[in-house]
């Protein structure tokens, strides 16, 4: 069964903005280097997986639940994008619908609550779901039957699948247990903190020996090491926001009927943009 492609579309974007030099543009002269980027992105695990259709999911950079769970969070992200990259932004879902893509948004939910959701959808129906994004959050969504596609910063080298095993390599934890190694080791990128002194292992110990960050919580007065009984105790109420806010929530969305990529429409909506290289190489399906 060909899987479900969804794509982390702002953080393909931002990545492919940075990766690719803004000199790259438009017969309006202004620059298309994100867009571009992005469908490189995408052709490339479309070529490589031939998924039944491609879903790109967008959102708001913080849902407004989460900052009220922690003010902080992505406080320290740039308030602003790039002068160069709002109008690639506003004219992403023309672009990548003319490819046959789905272009969906979540409302007050962020692009991440939109890619679970669409993971657990076609697990659900008993297909698999392939997940695009540059967002190790997405990790807790992994299993038999959902992959992440990890793209690094710069994107150039394509994307590192993820399975189970990998999550369990990289954390020492399940893919379940995500959300509450995020709570307890912290997430520099998303402005959370963590436990006041919990690292990495001492995330994945704790996890590993309790299973969850609540029974971690209700049994640290147990705690042999003091610094650590302390953080636990101190910080339960703040721990416990920050596994909510880690954990994603339903988008409501629908299961996309299958829908195969549009090499004409997607060349000439390429070449409409000045994209003639990419647009002679979808010409060639």
């Amino acid at each position: 069964m060909q899987p479900l492609l969804a794509v982390d579309a702002p953080s393909m974007l931002f990545r492919a903005f940075y990766a690719l030099p803004d000199s790259i543009k438009g017969a309006d002269g202004r620059p298309v280097n994100a867009l571009l980027g992005t469908a490189n992105l995408i052709l490339r695990e479309v070529e490589i997986h031939e998924p039944r259709a491609v879903v790109l999911c967008f959102g708001p950079d913080a849902a407004s639940y989460r900052t009220e769970l922690y003010p902080a969070y992505h406080a320290e992200r740039e308030a602003a994008m790039p002068e160069d990259l709002p109008h690639q932004f506003a004219d992403a879902r023309p672009f990548f619908e003319a490819f046959g893509w789905t272009v969906a948004t979540g409302g007050e939910l962020e692009a991440d609550d939109l890619l679970g959701s669409y993971a657990r959808l076609e697990a659900e129906a008993g297909g698999r779901a392939l997940l695009l994004t540059g967002d190790r959050d997405m990790y807790q969504c992994v299993d038999e039957r959902v992959t992440v596609l990890y793209v690094k910063t710069g994107g150039k080298a394509g994307a590192e699948e993820v399975g189970p095993a990998e999550v369990r390599e990289r954390y020492g934890v399940d893919p379940a247990q995500v959300p509450d190694f995020i709570a307890l080791r912290g997430d520099p990128a998303d402005g959370l903190p963590g436990a006041k002194g919990v690292g990495p292992k001492t995330a994945a110990e704790l996890l590993r020996g309790h299973g969850t960050l609540e029974a971690i919580l209700d049994n640290a007065i147990r705690e042999r090491r003091p610094r650590l009984r302390a953080a636990l105790i101190d910080g339960r109420e703040e721990l416990l926001a920050f596994k909510d806010i880690a954990t994603l929530r339903d988008a409501g969305v629908e299961r996309p009927p299958d829908r195969p990529t549009d090499w004409d429409g997607a060349a000439a909506a390429a070449r409409e943009r000045g994209m003639n290289r990419l647009a002679e190489r979808l010409e060639q399906g």
